[in-house]
This record gives C-alpha cells, structure tokens and sequence, in this order.
C-alpha cells in the first residue's frame, strides 16, 4: 500500500477482436488468419477508451503492466505512471502469458485488475485468479457473453475512477462464460461455463447514504447476521474487534461479546473474551481466522486507534488477506471519499496492505473501499 499511488494491474490481450472484422466469430486460435485478412488490432484503442476516464487522477496511480502490448506501450503513450513486469514478449501473445500476467499481478498487490479482451481472455483469468481478487474486464473481444465485462470501455474507466475517488463500489459474482468457437463457426450455438470472477459494479449509494433516516444500522446489523450465520466456517476463529458496530452485529447473534475489547468467536460460540494481545495471538497463531474491525465514523481509522490489541504479529499471524470491515454504507458515507486508515505501528507492515478493503455492509453485500496509512499519527 502507497500513502498517495493506488495500484491498478492492467493485462492487454492484444489479440482480442482480431476475428469479428473479418467474420471469423472469434480470435481463439485464427489471429494469423485474421491478420491475414486485413484484421485490424482493436484491443489497445478500446483499452484507451477506458482509461482516458482515469487521465485527471494519474498523479495518484500506479499502473503494474506488462511491456509492448500487453500493456507497456499504451501506458506511456498515455502519459501513465508505470511499473513494468517481466520482459517485453517476441511474438504473439498466448493464453499462458495471460495466466502468467494475472498470477504476478497479484503477487504485486494490485487492488483491481483491468484486463481488456473477450471471453476467452476471461476464462484465462478465471483459471489464474485467485478466490476474492478484485478483477474488471474492459471489452474488446468478438465473444462478450460473460457477466465480467463493464457495459462499455468507458464504463470500465468510470468504475475504475469511482473506486479511486472513494464511491462505494460493491463487489458482486461475475459468470465466465464462452461459447465454442469451432461450433460457432459450423452454425451451432454451444456455450459453456467456467467459473466465477469476483468483479466491481456500481452502488448507485452514495445518494442513499447522504439521506437521514434511509438506513437503519439495526437493519444492517440483522442481515450481516444472518449472513455470518449461514456462512460461519468450521473450526475458523473469528476475531471481533471494539466498537457498537461489531458488539451490535455479535448481539445479533446471540452472543455476549464486549463492547470496547477484542473478542474470539468460533464454532458459533465466545471462545474469548476482552482478550489482551498475548491471548489474542495465542489463540489465532498457527489457526485459521478472519479478522473483524470497523471503521470510526468521519475519521476512517480501522487499526490503530482503540483496537491495539490486534499488533502487528495478530496481523500477520492473520493474514492481511482475511481481514474484513464491518461497515454500513452510512458510516462510509461520513468519510466524503477519504480511504480507510491504518496506523498498525509497523511502518513495514502499513505499506503491505492492499490499496483497497473488502468491507461487509449488508446481506451478502460486500464493497470495495480505499485502504491509506495515517502518515505521521503515529
């Protein structure tokens, strides 16, 4: 994580659409006969559509790519802050670099990936993402059948730009789908299925939020409770940290946590209690766990003020990975746009978290938010 960059992965299929020019139904396996029929490259001008939506907040990105044009070339010539990975490729592009890409990206701690191509750029995603990671197809392929791709390159770069402006993004299942191109091409219809993606959409909340009286937390409250209800995960402890937003959500439940101190839930029943960080990482090292925290309202921090109980061993024993805020769409509403905060204490540590949070805000309702360290509060 960077006090001012946002990382965002972008991964170019430059052969993506090559087929739909010349009739060909697809680009799957025909791009040297596409380009022998006077096919035209089309994927980096739609990519360039999507990300002219992000040109007045370039000061605050970070693009992590790949060079040439899987990504590199388009970014400079755009005028884009740009880290590359990799070597520049000799060669046409293959599925396999798409896969490659998508696994460093991660690796990197992209927030959001943008990946511009069709369904069988999907699919290739599909196959190297991890569960969870924040993905976002702009559309540049022949084939668009899969629930991953904005409505439009446009669309994409909007998106894009509302996550980084700190607008509430929900995180929704996307279906990857593909049909055959083959049977496409002998005049028969055969789609397939292929996995889920985890992809942004709007929220359309901010509006909500800004309304008095038009969310109730008690409501909220109720339906993330019956969603950890139906969804608790054997032997998995679940870290509560203070706050009335989590004491709440633990009532809900039926369980008596304390209110100010950090508590430990698993199996469905208190298994610690207002614990000090010594129990606390006795209890969660070397187990398998989630950690809960919520955000202070108008302020933002989520660790570091009232919660040090969760160290910076708690953290990692944890994994930054497992980390969720508890937050209803009101509360972030009172931030105006400014990301979460962190203040672990560990200046090493502030930097490895991901440039933006999976925060919980209603019945299987997840969003994505802003993540920022609080420089100097320390």
């Amino acid at each position: 994580m960077s006090e001012s960059l946002f990382r965002l992965g972008l991964i170019i299929n430059p052969l993506a659409g090559l087929g739909g020019s010349v009739a060909l139904k697809g680009s799957d396996g025909v791009a040297a006969q596409a380009l022998a029929l006077g096919a035209e490259p089309r994927a980096a001008a739609r990519t360039r559509l999507a990300l002219e939506r992000l040109l007045p907040l370039a000061g605050r990105i970070e693009f992590v790519c790949f060079p040439g044009a899987m990504g590199g070339d388009l970014l400079a010539q755009m005028g884009f802050r740009q880290r590359l990975l990799g070597q520049p490729h000799a060669g046409p592009t293959t599925a396999a670099d798409t896969r490659a890409a998508v696994q460093q990206l991660q690796d990197a701690g992209c927030a959001l990936i943008l990946f511009a191509g069709g369904d069988g750029t999907a699919r290739d995603v599909c196959a190297a993402a991890r569960a969870g990671q924040p993905v976002l197809g702009i559309p540049a392929g022949v084939k668009i059948h899969s629930g991953v791709y904005a409505t439009s390159p446009r669309a994409a770069g909007e998106l894009a730009r509302q996550l980084l402006d700190g607008g509430l993004v929900r995180l929704t299942a996307g279906e990857v789908r593909d049909l055959d191109e083959s049977a496409l091409r002998e005049g028969r219809v055969a789609a397939r299925w292929y996995g889920e993606l985890t992809v942004p959409e709007p929220g359309q909340y901010m509006q909500h939020v800004k309304q008095a009286g038009m969310e109730s937390e008690e409501l909220v409250l109720g339906d993330l409770a019956d969603w950890l209800h139906d969804s608790w995960e054997v032997d998995v402890r679940y870290v509560f940290g203070p706050g009335s937003t989590l004491h709440g959500l633990a009532q809900q439940l039926g369980l008596a946590t304390s209110l100010l101190g950090v508590d430990v839930i698993e199996n469905g029943r208190v298994i610690g209690r207002d614990l000090t960080e010594a129990q606390l990482f006795a209890l969660v090292d070397g187990h398998p766990a989630y950690l809960l925290v919520t955000a202070i309202g108008g302020q933002g921090h989520i660790l570091g003020r009232g919660n040090q109980q969760i160290s910076p061993r708690v953290l990692r024993s944890i994994g930054l990975e497992r980390l969720r805020v508890v937050a209803t769409k009101r509360k972030l509403g009172t931030l105006e746009g400014r990301p979460l905060l962190v203040d672990s204490g560990d200046p090493q540590l502030d930097d490895s978290f991901p440039d933006a949070v999976r925060v919980w805000a209603g019945y299987k309702e997840e969003l994505l938010y802003p993540l920022g360290y609080a420089a100097g509060d320390s």
